[in-house]
Parts: C-alpha cells; sequence; structure tokens
C-alpha cells in the first residue's frame, strides 16, 4: 500500500503591496473616500465615565450544580449568613451543591441617582457546574473606594444548558456566568455635579492631532464663536459661554451632534490564529517588485515484495521504492508602484493570494521598510 510520509508546502514570497481586508476585494472601493461621525460617536465628555462595582455573593436554589465539599469558603458564607439569621447550624453538616459562590459586577454611570437600575453580570468562584434557574442573594456592591453603592438580588439568568450523564456530556455556551437585567438598584450617588463645572473636555476615543483639530474647528465654526481648544492629540477644551453656566446640558446636546470627519493612523491588523487580516484605508507602499509562487514537494513510499519460488530455499525480501515529485508554479514578477487601497485589493486577486500568504507578505513588507503603516500582529 502506498503511503504519503510527507507533503509540505513551501512558500517562496516575496514583497507585496498593502490593501483592505481580502474578503472583501468583491465589494467597489474607493480609495479616497471620508465618512464624518459624529462627536458623541468618537470623543467622550470630562467626567461622563462608569464606574465599576464589585460585590461576593451566593446563587441559591441550584438543582445540584452547586459548588462541591471542598470549598470551605462556599460553607463558610453558608454558616455566615445563617448566622446572622438566628439560624444555628453545624457547620460540618452543610452541603453545599445546591448553593453557588460568586462575583457580582456591574458598571454605574456617573448620572445614576439612587434608584435607578443596573444591569448586574454573576460569575461563578467555585467549582460550580451551572448557575441555572439560581437566584442571588442580597448583595451589596462597593466601589474602589470601599463605599456601598448599589444593592443586587434577584433571579439569574443564563444563557448556556450542560447536562451529562454516566458515560456522556454536553454543553453550550457559558452556564457558569449569569446575568440579572435591571438587577441592582442603586443607593448612593457618585459625588459629581456637571452643571457645576467651569469647562469642559472632550477626549478623543483614538488621539489623532489632526482628529483633535478638526472637531475644534467644526465646533468653532458651528457654534459661532472661539470656545473649542485642541489641547494635546486626545483632548479639546471647551470654555462654557455665560448664558450655558450651570446648564450644560443643551449646550452638549448641540456640540455632540455635530459631524466631523477623523483621521486615523495607517495600521494593519493581523490575526494569526484566524487568518484575519483587516488593512486600513490610509495605507500606502513604497515601489516594490512581487511574486507569488507555490512550491510543493511530496514524496511517497511503497514496498515491493519479493516472493521466492517454494522449495527453492530463498528468503523473502521487501524492497522500499521511492517516488518524488516535485510541482512549481511559474509566475511572474510585478511592479506596483504605490498602491492604493483598491490597486492593492486588484492585485492580491491577481496573484490569488490567501489571506494566510498575505500576512507573510505583510511581515515581508514590514521587514523591508516598503509598509507606511503600524503592523500590529494578534
Amino acid at each position: 500500500m502506498s503511503t504519503s510520509l510527507a507533503m509540505r508546502p513551501v512558500r517562496a514570497l516575496a514583497v507585496l503591496a498593502l490593501a483592505a481586508l481580502t474578503m472583501l476585494a468583491a465589494l467597489p472601493l474607493t480609495a479616497g473616500t471620508a465618512h464624518g461621525a459624529r462627536i458623541k460617536d468618537i470623543a467622550s465628555v470630562s467626567g461622563m465615565r462608569r464606574n465599576q462595582l464589585v460585590g461576593y455573593g451566593l446563587v441559591v436554589g441550584l438543582s445540584g450544580t452547586g459548588d462541591q465539599r471542598g470549598s470551605d469558603f462556599t460553607v463558610q458564607s453558608i454558616f455566615n449568613m445563617l448566622d446572622k439569621m438566628g439560624v444555628r447550624v453545624d457547620k460540618a453538616t452543610l452541603k453545599p451543591k445546591n448553593v453557588a459562590a460568586v462575583m457580582v459586577t456591574a458598571q454605574m454611570p456617573v448620572s445614576a441617582r439612587p434608584g435607578s437600575r443596573l444591569d448586574v453580570t454573576v460569575s461563578s468562584i467555585g467549582d460550580a457546574t451551572s448557575l441555572l434557574g439560581g437566584v442571588l442573594l442580597v448583595t451589596p456592591m462597593k466601589g474602589v473606594d470601599g463605599n456601598i453603592y448599589a444593592i443586587a438580588q434577584g433571579s439569574v439568568l443564563v444563557g448556556g444548558v450542560s447536562a451529562q450523564g454516566a458515560g456522556a456530556s454536553v454543553s453550550k455556551n457559558i452556564t457558569t456566568v449569569g446575568l440579572l437585567p435591571g438587577g441592582a438598584n442603586v443607593e448612593r450617588a457618585v459625588a459629581f455635579s456637571f452643571n457645576d463645572q467651569a469647562d469642559l473636555t472632550l477626549s478623543l476615543r483614538n488621539p489623532d492631532f489632526s482628529t483633535a483639530t478638526r472637531v475644534a474647528k467644526r465646533v468653532n465654526e458651528t457654534m459661532g464663536a472661539a470656545m473649542a481648544t485642541a489641547i494635546d492629540a486626545g483632548t479639546i477644551r471647551l470654555a462654557v459661554p455665560p448664558e450655558n453656566q450651570g446648564n450644560l446640558a443643551p449646550l452638549m446636546a448641540s456640540i455632540e451632534n455635530i459631524e466631523v470627519t477623523p483621521d486615523h493612523r495607517a495600521r494593519v491588523v493581523v490575526d494569526e490564529k484566524t487568518g484575519t487580516v483587516v488593512l486600513g484605508q490610509n495605507v500606502q507602499i513604497s515601489p516594490v517588485a512581487i511574486t507569488h509562487g507555490n512550491l510543493q514537494i511530496q514524496v511517497q513510499e511503497s514496498a515491493d515484495v519479493s516472493q521466492p519460488l517454494p522449495f527453492s530455499g530463498g528468503q523473502t525480501v521487501v524492497t522500499p521504492q521511492t517516488n518524488i515529485g516535485v510541482t512549481e508554479e511559474n509566475r511572474k514578477l510585478k511592479m506596483i508602484e504605490g498602491a492604493t487601497l483598491q490597486e492593492l485589493v486588484e492585485g492580491l486577486n491577481a496573484l490569488g493570494a490567501t489571506p494566510r500568504d498575505l500576512i507573510s507578505i505583510l511581515r515581508t513588507l514590514e521587514s523591508s521598510g516598503a509598509l507606511a503603516a503600524d503592523l500590529e500582529v494578534n
């Protein structure tokens, strides 16, 4: 029987030019197209942030999928809870299989006031197998300053399911993390008054000097006053007019809907695990010579058996036979000078490059200095 012992493609890749996502090559692309975005979509306002809350609690009512006997902290938590309720129990007799210890997390916006509701995420920290059907008991949620800002309690919604028997098991999604929509009540507000600010600050999500300057210019043009100043690549300071002092909400409602065309650094992002390549529109390459070809070597071995005639006294001999085949694609060298996004996509398609090939090509481009972009490999 013939067995293939080795088949390895050896890729001869030289330099190529840059582009956009290869899978989008079939779509019409325009190299110089710019799209506007609202200021609210590219920047955040000073002070308008979210605050992380965390707490430790117990999820009860599980159907035997809670923490096992080895989770001593769960047993201790159950004992402490019952003790505070005036129930005396022997810690050694507690079996926490219907109870799971969880960490409870939430994000509270600075605008939240007492009585507001927050979505809550609960995550098992023991060896529970599922939180399905559980109920989170009253859990105080604290900020980084140690103060309690919210109280969480309610039924846990789990987006997964799992089941197992003696010889098999099945699971879908994650069953040890659940959600409580609106499961926390805000009890304390963050000490921050938005209307008391003498001036405002816009913080760009992607700092860029060009974008910051454009934002300041568009705000001044729209508002009819020189109230915006770009401080650095990610910060724009807004001077509050006297008529808006103490009432900043209408002012920000007008500013946040102003459209600006943001600028970006040329960047190429590569995910080697999935073969995904995303290439920015502003990426350019220097004039380069490009070739792309594949060399494939296939080695096959078989065994020929020499059988002697009966009663001849000879021995059976096995003779190995090896067949080696070499296939190489003959592709011509191509010149690409200052390729744009659309030109590069067309060039990659002409060469028949796959996403995996493109990753190697981009690495070679960066090494040669022909790639005018940041190459980020994940």
